[in-house]
């Protein structure tokens, strides 16, 4: 689905993906979550990018959870939940198994839905004026269960229930101190930080990247569930890449590696 809400660019190995409804605080339709999933595809499949940096347009908010205008017309039936629920699971359960590393750039609110998104990222850097909630207590919303067991996968059980139960919302200091970000920084530094991040990380072994993912994804599943001939298939398609003879020459010649993903 074409939608401008959505805006999907690639400079060089830095993928980025833009909530682009600032007037909304780039709050959800159905149309971004389907652009927003067919986006991560898109960069995941191209072959040249190495990182995914997600954001929302203008200063306000990375997003602030779904758009209420739309809810008449986009859940306003039985049909219609499904479908738009449909939706934003297909985009999430993309983001989250995406094997390219992720990064959500948080600047302002960062609601429900969008807390979720984030949550989906592997790494989030957020700007020191940042707000987080999930108000669903407020609003009388059900929140499925794989929702819930992402959130206490990053923050723990005792934040989780705090999150939810009280439904405020938390400051940039407080989301730290949860382990909901990883980083926090002055709105100014807040672009800077993250280019250095990603360029860290597109001058990396992107196969080491892959494999190290693969293996965090797997050993936060129960053991019984875990796929580890996967995760060995991947290590030990690195120690016969090119990649792992250009990382030992460089080393012993001092430089700096130029990793081709092979």
């Amino acid at each position: 689905m074409h939608t401008d809400r959505i805006i999907c660019t690639r400079e060089g190995a830095i993928g980025r993906i833009v909530f682009n409804n600032p007037e909304r605080h780039n709050a959800m339709s159905y149309d971004m979550w389907v652009a927003g999933e067919a986006a991560v595809r898109r960069l995941a499949e191209d072959g040249e990018t190495r990182v995914i940096v997600l954001t929302g347009a203008g200063d306000k908010a990375f997003v602030a959870g779904a758009d209420i205008s739309k809810f008449e017309k986009e859940r306003g039936s039985a049909g219609a939940i499904e479908e738009y629920n449909a939706a934003v699971a297909r985009f999430q359960d993309t983001l989250a198994a995406v094997a390219l590393p992720t990064i959500a750039m948080i600047g302002g609110y960062a609601i429900g839905g969008g807390l979720a998104i984030s949550i989906c990222c592997d790494i989030r850097i957020a700007s020191d004026d940042s707000r987080f909630a999930i108000p669903a207590a407020k609003l009388g919303l059900g929140y499925a269960m794989p929702g819930v067991a992402k959130l206490m996968e990053v923050v723990g059980p005792a934040f989780a229930k705090e999150i939810f139960f009280t439904a405020r919302q938390f400051d940039a200091a407080e989301a730290l101190t949860m382990g909901l970000v990883n980083r926090v920084v002055p709105r100014a530094e807040l672009r800077a930080t993250v280019d250095d991040y990603t360029a860290r990380i597109s001058e990396n072994a992107p196969l080491t990247i892959r494999a190290a993912k693969a293996a965090l994804t797997e050993l936060v599943k129960p053991e019984s569930q875990r796929d580890g001939d996967r995760v060995d298939a991947l290590v030990d398609a690195c120690f016969h890449s090119e990649d792992y003879q250009e990382g030992r020459r460089a080393f012993m010649e001092k430089r700096k590696p130029a990793f081709q993903g092979r």
